[in-house]
């Protein structure tokens, strides 16, 4: 059972012709954005998230999305943090998602080759998982920006759940590609330019790696997708062969008064001219994108001095991440396609704090 998520923020010149049509009688009060229930068992409690590094990562590089994960539930960086971004997730049921990075396997001699398929990811995921003792787990699949993975560019990561193996249960997964010389333009905007749309100047990575700074963007989407939906019966909208979750129902919105093709007003370094809207640990900065609160029924970016900056973005809207049916990475399933699904945009997008 398999999620894809097919990541790519493709800004379609459809964008352009959407804005116009952004009058303020397109943005009245519209209905919440809902993210239902579907009973269905979520990751909370304190939650392992083992890495697997394939291809080559320079330390620095690794460091960077190391010190991400475990930023995410510690409270002891300043505000806004990536902590109280990830924070919202404790208003799904449960209760809290305690991440800890666990162990690190690295494959930098590329086992498999350069080129792999939907099930070598399932393989790495689950050779792991048969050497874990430990029942509440994420592996993490991070392939290296040489490394070419079947279906990416259309799709930027997944998630999914293993097969149960030697009697142990199902354990959730994520790939994550570092798509600097693939695909930029999909899978690391803003940091890069879009392909299509309106052609605006990126953002400045605030790491410095604009492959690595694009991981960090999807791999936040798809852990918070992760343990709100870890086995395709948790929080989601829509149907469950093409589910929008966490952020997936909320993509693009960065910072106030976002919009297609336009990642909304964050925080710029004055030094460097890198733009970012959370804090991490070990001095990191870092862009994250806008996650779905179920106390408000609405899309929540990070909040500065008290102020929780507002963002735009609802349902099926544009670029979004796609989800898949229940046996499919077993075949693969949700992947982030690069489809633009501009239906009655008038009603699809509005303003939301």
């Amino acid at each position: 059972m398999t999620r894809n998520y097919n990541f790519a923020i493709l800004f379609s010149v459809i964008a352009v012709l959407l804005l116009p049509a952004l009058t303020s009688a397109a943005l009245v009060e519209q209905q919440p954005l809902v993210l239902q229930y579907h009973n269905g068992q979520l990751l909370k409690g304190r939650i392992t998230v083992n890495l697997v590094w394939y291809g080559s990562f320079t330390p620095i590089q690794r460091s960077i999305i190391v010190d991400f994960i475990n930023s995410l539930s510690s409270p002891s960086a300043k505000l806004p943090s990536a902590a109280s971004w990830w924070k919202t997730t404790e208003n799904y049921k449960g209760g809290s998602s305690a991440l800890v990075v666990g162990k690190q396997f690295l494959h930098s001699a590329y086992t498999l080759g350069k080129s792999l398929k939907n099930k070598d990811l399932m393989a790495l995921a689950s050779k792991f998982n048969a050497q874990s003792n430990e029942l509440s787990a994420i592996t993490v699949v991070l392939t290296a920006k040489d490394v070419a993975v079947e279906g990416f560019c259309m799709r930027c990561g997944t998630h999914g759940s293993t097969r149960p193996v030697n009697g142990k249960p199902r354990t959730a997964y994520v790939w994550v590609g570092n798509s600097e010389t693939q695909c930029p333009g999909q899978c690391a905007w803003p940091f890069h330019q879009p392909i299509y749309g309106p052609q605006t100047p990126p953002l400045v990575a605030p790491n410095g790696d604009v492959g690595i700074d694009g991981m960090i963007i999807n791999l936040a989407t798809l852990l918070a997708g992760t343990v709100t939906n870890p086995f395709n019966n948790g929080y989601f909208q829509g149907p469950a062969t093409a589910p929008l979750e966490a952020v997936t129902a909320c993509t693009g919105a960065f910072g106030s008064g976002s919009y297609p093709g336009y990642p909304g007003q964050v925080l710029v370094d004055k030094a460097s001219g890198a733009s970012f809207n959370a804090y991490g640990l070990s001095g990191r900065r870092y862009l994250l994108p806008a996650m779905w609160d179920p106390q408000t029924s609405k899309c929540r970016t990070l909040r500065e001095n008290g102020v929780v900056l507002d963002c735009w973005g609802r349902g099926r809207s544009s670029w979004g991440l796609g989800g898949s049916s229940d046996d499919d990475i077993d075949k693969g399933r949700g992947e982030v396609n690069l489809i633009l699904i501009i239906k009655k945009y008038q009603n699809e997008w509005f303003r939301v704090s």
